[in-house]
């Protein structure tokens, strides 16, 4: 049974037009709209909501992820090795989409290259979905004609950055998730269970142990308006620490010291050396130049420290020197790093180097996060069980005192 569908498109001379028609499916009825010379700029059927479409949240539903933009560029490597031409790909492309902001994009570098535009020059229009690094790597592949192995190589990279991420992220996740547990319990344990039990040992005129006193003094405060200005300053210091981290300064100091910590700092730091060398890796082997690939990676590191580093090697390739007796000099680029640069660059195979350099640091995020998930599950909970074992504990600690008070006033009657 046909369904009617609300279409807007643009004609030969950029007009929009809306209008309906019926068929079969979606893409049946945009492929029947561009055999009419159309470009389909949204299609739905009549009587649904596109929640997507209709609902949109600035920063939330008009966000594209990384990993729809990697999906998308292999579909679009598959399509172009197959044949296609790239606006009848992109055109495929825009009626498969589920993301409603990158099939928008899409539409839009489409509309570009039907003019006459390139595709770089046309994702280089949309720098928060289509980064340096993606529009300089399609830039090389349409100069040296292979654009679908360069998608190919782009879809790999950006994937391995989602399962870097994703990995760093089940890293803090579960940290996160049980810290907050107990926040809770705690808190809740404070404000409703300790008050009785401060009313009781009030109306037994007993004395009290240290560890009871704290805990009652940590219950008056989380009951009064007293919490309400620890969590007003709690507030500031976040809001006024994130704007400290965005100026320059502050960045620099800020990723040094995410470099320090025993356990998370050679995690930070590994990720970093992961990044840059599989980015510098993709750039160099799409044929990107040495200097421009070094201003990307330096762009896109992750960690400033990491980037002057880059900087600094920017200037002294660009100098003439090698690139692996730049970033020697530089403490934060492990020496291992360097001698691998060094064997690349006098074999002449320096991006096959920082490949195998980034697999390895691949590999030591994977041992790390690990390795980290198995020791912190062990110690949280044991964390978790002192917190409130401590909090019970002190409550009953004065049961002693009440026992010995009855005790004596029973043997003085």
């Amino acid at each position: 049974m046909a369904t009617t569908f609300d279409y807007k498109v643009r004609d030969r001379d950029g007009r929009l037009i809306s209008g309906s028609l019926e068929g079969d499916s979606l893409a049946l009825v945009a492929s029947k709209l561009r055999e009419m010379g159309f470009a389909p700029v949204e299609i739905k059927p009549v009587g649904k909501v596109n929640l997507r479409g209709d609902i949109r949240i600035p920063g939330l539903t008009d966000r594209v992820k990384l990993k729809e933009v990697a999906l998308m560029s292999r579909q679009l490597a598959t399509m172009v090795s197959s044949g296609l031409t790239l606006v009848r790909a992109l055109g495929v492309l825009t009626d498969q989409l589920e993301s409603k902001p990158l099939r928008d994009a899409l539409t839009q570098v489409r509309q570009d290259v039907e003019t006459g535009s390139s595709l770089s020059a046309a994702l280089e229009k949309l720098p928060k979905i289509f980064p340096p690094i993606y529009v300089s790597m399609v830039k090389a592949g349409e100069v040296g004609g292979q654009l679908d192995s360069v998608l190919l190589r782009l879809s790999t990279t950006l994937e391995k950055q989602v399962e870097l991420r994703s990995k760093v992220r089940s890293a803090m996740a579960y940290p996160m998730i049980v810290v907050t547990l107990v926040v809770i319990i705690v808190s809740a344990l404070m404000i409703f269970v300790v008050p009785i039990f401060k009313k009781l040992f009030a109306s037994l005129h007993a004395p009290l142990p240290a560890p009871t006193l704290v805990v009652i003094t940590i219950s008056n405060v989380l009951a009064s308006f007293w919490l309400l200005v620890v969590i007003g300053i709690v507030v500031i210091g976040v809001i006024l620490m994130k704007r400290w981290i965005a100026t320059p300064n502050g960045r620099r100091k800020w990723d040094a010291f995410k470099l320090k910590p025993p356990v998370f700092g050679p995690l930070s730091h590994k990720v970093a050396l992961a990044r840059f060398t599989a980015t510098l890796s993709s750039l160099l082997s799409a044929g990107v130049p040495i200097i421009e690939s070094l201003d990307i990676v330096a762009e896109n590191a992750g960690n400033q420290i990491v980037s002057d580093a880059l900087r600094s090697a920017q200037d002294g390739v660009r100098e003439g020197q090698s690139l692996s007796a730049v970033l020697a000099q530089h403490s934060v680029i492990p020496i291992m790093v360097t001698q691998m640069i060094e064997t690349g660059e006098e074999s002449g195979a320096l991006d096959a180097m920082l490949e195998k350099v980034a697999t390895f640091y691949d590999n030591e995020v994977n041992q790390t996060v690990d390795s980290l998930t198995s020791v912190l599950e062990p110690l949280l909970i044991v964390t978790m069980g002192a917190a409130i074992g401590a909090i019970v504990i002190s409550m009953y600690l004065p049961m002693f005192n009440i026992y010995n008070v009855i005790q004596k006033n029973g043997s003085n009657a």
